[in-house]
């Protein structure tokens, strides 16, 4: 009963709490396999490395007897499949980008990123403390599925072009690979958004059927190359402020499980959130080194762009609101809440960064 009670009281931890708990053996419960299927491929190893994170310390936290195996994209279900195979009963778990089912309804975006939206640590903050983890699983309800954090990327890149980005007026008529939310976005201005699974995005640009694609950040982008065929490599990427990752449990297939599972279970989703993010944060500065080393042009989008993206993402979401009902019930206490965390990030955390940068700029 001990061990029991120790697993009911990890799920509420923190991260920290989660690395140091122990092994436990859990007497006298089922064994249980399942099956994860992920949406990305093993080569990105730090968003498909959640899975595996995730998958070691539910097997550490159950002694063994809690265990599920995580597939990657193609091996079960084609990887923007992932939410469909776990609705079907196909998979008892999944991780994914919940922004992928875009097509589906709006408002899975938003628990994973929307233009101009969170950045990672206000988007987990959002969901653990905010209400967002009530509201997304309202939704995915819907659909038979429960929500978990599952990762972030961090605030992105604004992609690869093969042109430099001087004006808003040089966006339009340029083919880029860019989809769901912000595609939309981008088509108000004039560009011309591609859908393209990643490992077609090098080929397209080498032979300029496209002409610029966004993907993630400097340590997945070096891996694909692109800096070869398309040299102006911008920032930041404004529609994925910080992109949550999520893992997917058929909610059947949860209800089923003992309570010290779904503890533990809960407890190993915190964990490999937080350790995705710190992936990240420690690799793409070096990663960004080595691009420069190779020549890359690094560019901020110009102001003028910057405030036409803004002003069109605000359009496209107020008429999403207008028209789904389920999209604005989340949008209307989200925008309240990110306007709440832009105020106080501008008081302490902003300018201490801001000054930061400026000193190590400065040679101090």
């Amino acid at each position: 009963m001990e061990r029991r009670s120790f697993l009911k009281k990890a799920a509420a931890g923190t991260g920290a709490g989660v690395i140091a708990a122990p092994a436990l053996a859990a007497d006298g419960l089922p064994t249980i396999n399942w099956r994860l299927a992920s949406s990305f491929p093993k080569s990105l190893d730090t968003i498909f490395g959640a899975a595996d994170t995730f998958t070691r310390r539910v097997a550490q936290l159950t002694g063994g007897k809690f265990n599920i195996r995580s597939f990657a994209a193609g091996e079960i279900v084609p990887g923007l499949q992932v939410m469909d195979a776990v609705q079907a009963g196909t998979v008892e778990m999944g991780h994914s980008a919940s922004y992928y089912y875009f097509g589906k309804d709006a408002t899975f975006a938003f628990d994973c990123a929307v233009p101009f939206g969170l950045t990672s640590r206000q988007h987990t903050a959002w969901y653990d403390q905010g209400g967002g983890r009530d509201l997304t699983r309202e939704f995915f309800k819907g659909y038979g599925i429960i929500n978990f954090l599952g990762g972030n990327s961090g605030t992105q890149m604004g992609g690869w072009f093969r042109k430099e980005v001087k004006t808003v007026a040089d966006l339009k008529g340029t083919k880029m690979r860019i989809g769901g939310f912000a595609g939309k976005v981008m088509e108000r201005l004039g560009l011309v958004p591609q859908q393209l699974a990643g490992g077609d995005i090098y080929p397209a640009l080498e032979k300029g059927t496209i002409d610029a694609a966004e993907w993630v950040g400097p340590y997945d982008d070096e891996k694909l190359g692109f800096y070869k065929v398309a040299p102006f490599y911008y920032a930041p990427g404004w529609w994925e402020a910080g992109a949550s990752f999520s893992f997917y449990v058929g909610i059947k297939e949860w209800e089923k499980l003992p309570k010290e599972y779904q503890a533990a279970l809960e407890v190993a989703t915190y964990e490999a959130h937080v350790v995705m993010q710190a992936e990240y944060d420690a690799k793409n500065p070096v990663a960004l080194a080595r691009l420069l080393k190779n020549g890359v042009k690094l560019r901020n989008f110009p102001k003028d762009t910057m405030d036409a993206c803004y002003k069109a993402a605000n359009d496209v979401m107020n008429e999403e609101a207008a028209k789904n009902a389920k999209f604005k019930k989340i949008y209307e206490p989200w925008k309240r809440f990110r306007q709440d965390q832009n105020q106080w990030a501008s008081v302490a955390e902003a300018t201490m960064q801001n000054y930061l940068i400026s000193a190590g700029r400065g040679g101090k």
